[in-house]
């Protein structure tokens, strides 16, 4: 690592409990909780599910977190889930996580993210809609006969360009990123608040009343002709294994929308007494989130009817149940909250990611030069090859097929690292743990194995996206063992 007054050695601790929550809720909180109850009800088909999906997810979410207060307890320094593997397995575990987070965990949620505000931006000015195609070359005929095309839209260019404005703005240092976080995650905060309280004014009991009239009658919702979208949708009683399939299916979307709480992990090395204020933010942050979530699908089922849900355009939830509550204004009020929503979600993703690939290249297993810390002691190489691979993942432009490869993957090693807790109080019982997972060795037991039926019914359900995400962890392997070649 260069010695000159051009680079800083260390991360400088700078953030408080207040950043760390607001970096929690804020990369948790994108656009998920606006689009993904659509899919969730077509796949459950009811008031009762759809809670329950929602409230699974919070449960996993709140218990692994608090079970990643003992391993940030123990390992208070930058990196967070991949130092967690390595000390609980060995390099080659931590290395296929900080793989599988540089090439689909971290980038394609930065890029999911990046999509969906340049979508909904569109509604304030439609000449940035993915309709407005920038460029388009045929590249064949699908299944359906119709045509193929790659094509570069202008949702498509803003999604990049908001990507590298926030990563050039993360170069300049954490405490430009900081203030950004805490304005953007505090503003969303309130403002799905008040969607809320708005939401629950405008309660409509015929509505809430009929949703909930077969509330654990589930149902699954299939296109009629998968080549008509459409078409309509046959709808089928699903029960026993089928219901599990579902749920799980159902749950691509939840967890998406409750993933990159652990962002906060990645950047221990620059928060205030990391052992207490990593835990604490932690919990602080998914709690209000899972709260949040939970509320804002209630105020769905109190404005819309359950089919309107399901079949909300373009799965634009928000934007069908705004537009009850605050008239033709809705759309551009839910538009607005997104955009502010997405913004701040990325510039949490954004700053927390690259610190983890340069943990890795600490250890010789990344690009040596993502080590090196600029001037205003951030990891400015790292931040802009993330940003490169984010903004090739944005030409995709598939919100839906990115969702599904993420969640696989990270639950899967959500499983993984939890059942790290286990190995380390054998392995290492002589490490200092000034907090200890709530409810051990019971709930961290309970969400591996909901995390283990969860991934094994996404194969079931999405073999194509489950097993493309499982494809780019095994990937990691003889990469790993060529970078060790590489440093050797």
């Amino acid at each position: 690592m260069s010695d000159n007054n051009s680079s800083s050695s260390a991360f400088k601790p700078s953030l408080g409990l207040f950043d760390a929550t607001m970096i929690v809720a804020g990369s948790m909180i994108g656009s998920g909780i606006f689009i993904v109850s659509a899919d969730i009800t077509r796949n459950v088909g009811s008031a009762g599910w759809l809670i329950a999906v929602w409230l699974i997810t919070g449960f996993m979410t709140l218990t692994a977190a608090l079970s990643y207060g003992e391993l940030s307890s123990m390992f208070p320094k930058a990196g967070g889930q991949y130092v967690y593997l390595k000390e609980a397995f060995n390099p080659l575990a931590g290395f296929l996580y900080g793989w599988s987070f540089f090439a689909v965990i971290q980038t394609a949620t930065i890029a999911a993210v990046g999509v969906a505000f340049s979508k909904f931006a569109a509604y304030l000015i439609p000449a940035l809609s993915e309709d407005n195609k920038l460029i388009s070359i045929q590249t064949g005929i699908d299944a359906c006969a119709n045509p193929v095309f790659f094509s570069i839209s202008a949702a498509q260019l803003i999604s990049i360009l908001l990507i590298v404005l926030l990563t050039y703005t993360n170069t300049k240092g954490v405490q430009g990123s900081k203030w950004i976080q805490n304005i953007f995650t505090s503003a969303k905060l309130l403002s799905l608040f008040g969607l809320i309280i708005a939401g629950f004014v405008a309660f409509k009991p015929e509505v809430w009343h009929a949703n909930w009239v077969n509330a654990w009658s589930a149902t699954t919702a299939t296109l009629k002709d998968a080549c008509d979208p459409k078409g309509g949708f046959n709808v089928t009683a699903i029960s026993g294994m089928v219901l599990m399939g579902g749920i799980a299916a159902a749950m691509s979307g939840s967890v998406f929308s409750s993933d990159a709480w652990n962002n906060v992990t990645f950047i221990a090395g620059e928060i205030k007494n990391p052992k207490k204020n990593i835990g604490l933010s932690l919990f602080m942050g998914t709690l209000i989130v899972t709260i949040i979530y939970v509320c804002a699908n209630l105020v769905y089922l109190a404005v819309l009817p359950l089919d309107a849900l399901a079949h909300a355009e373009k799965d634009r939830v928000a934007v069908a149940a705004s537009t009850v509550i605050f008239g033709s204004a809705g759309t551009k009020v839910i538009a607005i909250m997104i955009m502010v929503s997405t913004f701040g979600c990325n510039n949490g993703l954004i700053l927390a990611g690259a610190r983890v690939y340069n943990t890795m290249a600490k250890d010789g297993l990344f690009f040596k030069k993502a080590a090196e810390l600029n001037k205003n002691a951030v990891p400015e190489f790292a931040l802009w090859i993330q940003c490169l691979v984010a903004c090739l993942l944005c030409l995709s432009g598939k919100y839906g097929d990115l969702l599904d490869m993420i969640s696989f993957v990270v639950v899967f090693f959500y499983a993984l690292t939890i059942l790290g807790i286990f190995i380390l109080r054998k392995k290492r019982p002589e490490l200092e743990r000034p907090y200890k997972a709530f409810g051990y060795p019971v709930l961290p037991a309970i969400y591996i194995l909901l995390a283990l039926t969860f991934c094994f019914f996404l194969i079931k359900m999405k073999p194509i996206y489950a097993g493309a995400g499982a494809g780019i962890v095994l990937v990691g392997i003889p990469i790993y063992y060529l970078a060790l070649r590489t440093k050797k």
